[in-house]
């Protein structure tokens, strides 16, 4: 512990730094792949849609057991719907109230009384303890449609705000494309692990803006304070300053996602493994995804591109220089 706090104190000091922005361009092409490969994939592979967005018909069957076979559900709706491959849920595996969801594509009445006939066969239940039921694809459509007016909504008030708290839009800027870096990245995460995108997955999504703008501003904040103290005779370039502020906060920006992130890693293996919770699973992968791709963001790409749209200013290209050449000069002498 002492020697870990000691490493922070040294990256507070200066006395140890890692060269974060001099090194922007790797850490740039990282994002980049990134974020390419969770563009590509959607596009070749698709979204596993649940029912809410692609519309269906949806059973849920009740008083299984503690521990239903999943195929006993594909193989009795087979049998009713020619071809049709449904998907098939367990939640609350292993507990008194284990129950099998049993999506399909939209059923007629006929065959969805016969596919709970099935189902209740199946599973050897009363036909009362299988509900079905039909849910439109336009539900979905409102979700997501509310969804995207809501981040439009955050990010134009998130560039406002922080354009007047830094008093620079460039800040506002790199913080933004911190931001949709992260979106585009857990997005591609669903699509690469087939986890089903439902309103919970959407929750999640919007949920993680807060926290990645949070853990940004915090180190915004530091370079502003280095950056502002920076005056004629200070020894350090703009990029310097800049990287000095994010060694400066970065324990805690790891000690913050290491809190964070254990929380929410329980949460989704409880809700993916353990009880089979649809809604505790697709929110806490869209967090956990978040927290991670958040922090790297906020390190690797939101504090080295505010360097970057700010080294082309004049009085910051003058001081550099300026410190370059008194740099020189010292070394000359001695």
């Amino acid at each position: 512990m002492a020697s870990f706090s000691k490493f922070g104190n040294d990256l507070y000091t200066g006395a140890r730094s890692f060269d974060i922005v001099g090194r922007r361009r790797i850490w740039f092409s990282i994002a980049a792949g990134l974020i390419l490969i969770a563009i590509l994939v959607p596009v070749f592979k698709g979204f596993n849609f649940s029912v809410e967005f692609s519309g269906g018909s949806l059973f849920t069957v009740s008083d299984v057991g503690s521990s239903p076979d999943q195929r006993l559900a594909t193989t009795a709706v087979g049998e009713v719907v020619r071809g049709e491959v449904p998907t098939v849920v367990i939640a609350g595996l292993g507990t008194s109230n284990t129950s099998v969801r049993v999506t399909t594509n939209l059923l007629t009445a006929l065959k969805t009384q016969d596919v709970q006939s099935a189902l209740a066969k199946a599973y050897n239940v009363p036909e009362s303890k299988v509900a079905a039921t039909f849910i439109g694809a336009t539900w979905g459509q409102d979700i997501t449609q509310a969804a995207i007016e809501a981040l439009i909504a955050f990010i134009v008030l998130a560039v406002i705000i922080m354009a007047l708290y830094f008093r620079t839009w460039k800040m506002s800027v790199a913080a933004i494309v911190a931001l949709v870096h992260d979106l585009i990245i857990v997005v591609g995460v669903y699509a690469i692990l087939g986890f089903e995108v439902s309103p919970d997955a959407v929750i999640g999504l919007l949920t993680i803006l807060g926290y990645s703008l949070y853990d940004t501003v915090v180190v915004f904040d530091k370079i502003r304070e280095n950056t502002s103290e920076d005056g004629e005779k200070s020894v350090r370039t703009f990029s310097e300053s800049v990287n000095l502020a994010v060694n400066q906060t970065l324990v805690r920006s790891i000690n913050t996602s290491v809190v964070a992130l254990l929380p929410v890693a329980a949460i989704l293996f409880i809700g993916a493994t353990l009880l089979g919770a649809g809604t505790l699973r697709d929110i806490s992968l869209a967090l956990f995804v978040g927290i991670l791709s958040g922090t790297y963001s906020t390190i690797f790409v939101a504090a080295p591109l505010y360097a970057l749209l700010r080294e082309g200013e004049t009085d910051i290209k003058k001081r550099t220089k300026k410190t370059t050449v008194a740099r020189t000069t010292s070394g000359a002498v001695r």
